[in-house]
């Protein structure tokens, strides 16, 4: 629908309508603003499709868990998916401290390479150390982030919604910040919206909501409240229909964004009648 109304727009001239607005993570350019994670999918296959129901630009992999498939003689979504149109965002899950996370990193370049992406030097930063809550840990993350960015790594940390620790990371030169919408695979929604809000507001790069959101409305207000794209994974793969809710997300986003880029209307205390009350016909 949205493509249908783009190309009309096009086709009257009216090309100044709709605002430019590229989503840039570093020097790289995405043409969606969704990103989805790769696990707790049924099947490989359901995976696949899902991923491409929802044209998603950039797909994240747990390297520490594709390996481990690979070892086993499993297949995973590394040797699965069309990376001449996907990004690959190789992820540190699964490390405990800095340390672990640094080595994961610096392993991810040579996936990177060996599926063509010679100048992807993206990493999403999790370092998790209670596997109860599993709620990043600010000092390690941190710690990691610094030494990552000054090896040149586009570091994409995942953080509990800290404005503080945002800004801080974006200080030392994070590519983007990825504050929780609410605990990892909960399905809670924005839990911390107010948070979220002021690092948005503070950030002069890019902030993707990662975690928590369980339906397309969660990924609608995350867009809506001036987030620069949505993370999610367990809302597709663990829904009745994967396909369905992929297409539902990537709708949500869309609406989302450009019902920021439009700008709400202002609140009001009281009605008030969307028609002129001059003019009014007299009624004999």
């Amino acid at each position: 629908m949205i493509d249908n109304i783009t190309k009309q727009i096009k086709k009257n001239n009216h090309t100044k309508i709709i605002p430019k607005d590229d989503f840039i993570i570093g020097n790289t350019k995405f043409d969606s603003r969704l990103m989805l994670g790769t696990g707790k999918y049924r099947t490989l296959k359901e995976a696949q499709k899902s991923i491409l129901v929802s044209q998603a630009s950039m797909i994240t992999v747990a390297i520490r868990r594709a390996q481990y498939a690979k070892n086993l003689g499993r297949s995973n979504l590394i040797d699965g998916l069309n990376w001449r149109k996907l990004w690959l965002l190789p992820n540190t899950a699964g490390c405990e401290t800095a340390e672990e996370a640094i080595k994961i990193a610096i392993f991810s370049r040579e996936i990177n390479k060996k599926i063509g992406q010679f100048n992807n030097n993206f990493i999403k930063l999790e370092v998790i150390t209670n596997s109860k809550y599993l709620l990043p840990d600010p000092i390690g993350t941190l710690k990691a982030a610094e030494y990552l960015v000054n090896k040149n790594f586009s570091v994409l940390p995942y953080i509990y919604p800290d404005p503080v620790l945002a800004k801080q990371l974006e200080d030392i030169g994070c590519a983007t910040i990825m504050p929780l919408g609410s605990p990892i695979g909960s399905g809670q929604g924005l839990q911390c919206l107010y948070n979220l809000q002021m690092i948005i507001e503070n950030a002069k790069i890019p902030t993707i909501i990662d975690a928590g959101i369980g339906t397309a409305s969660e990924a609608t207000q995350a867009m809506e409240i001036g987030a620069s794209g949505v993370l999610l994974n367990t809302a597709i793969a663990k829904s009745s229909n994967p396909y369905i809710m992929a297409n539902a997300m990537r709708l949500g986003v869309i609406s989302g964004r450009n019902c920021y880029l439009a700008g709400r209307m202002k609140r009001m205390d009281q009605a008030k009648a969307s028609s002129p009350t001059n003019g009014l016909i007299k009624l004999i």
